[in-house]
């Protein structure tokens, strides 16, 4: 069993911060690759950026340089730093983890957190 627990949501004004944190928990042999995603009202969800064991990050272009995305191995947790944010950032937060269970789960599968709500307003 593997949880993903996102916090850190919440409503802030244009041009505020926040910090969303996603807690790995469960049966975790290792962690590939975190990441957050978003999905707007009436919208498909999209990569909001990612970060691979190595620290290697990707960024979807929306939010470069305005967001960063950084992990803490020991813990199995993924952050994501929001400045400058903008009411079209409004949208629920998943944080995404491809990760295997044990040594014999050779390709790993891919886990969702439940979601966590960031509101821009104008």
């Amino acid at each position: 069993q593997v949880q993903l627990v996102e916090s850190g949501g919440g409503l802030v004004q244009a041009g505020g911060s926040l910090r969303l944190s996603c807690q790995a928990s469960g049966s975790i042999f290792s962690i590939n690759v975190m990441g957050w995603y978003r999905q707007a009202p009436g919208k498909q969800r999209e990569l909001v950026a990612h970060i691979n064991n190595g620290g290697t990050t990707n960024y979807a272009g929306s939010v470069k340089d305005r967001f960063t995305i950084s992990r803490d191995n020991a813990k199995n947790m993924v952050f994501l730093q929001m400045d400058y944010l903008k009411p079209e950032d409004t949208a629920e937060y998943y944080c995404n983890a491809v990760l295997r269970t044990s040594y014999s789960d050779y390709r790993g599968n891919v886990y969702w957190g439940q979601g966590t709500q960031v509101t821009v307003s104008s």
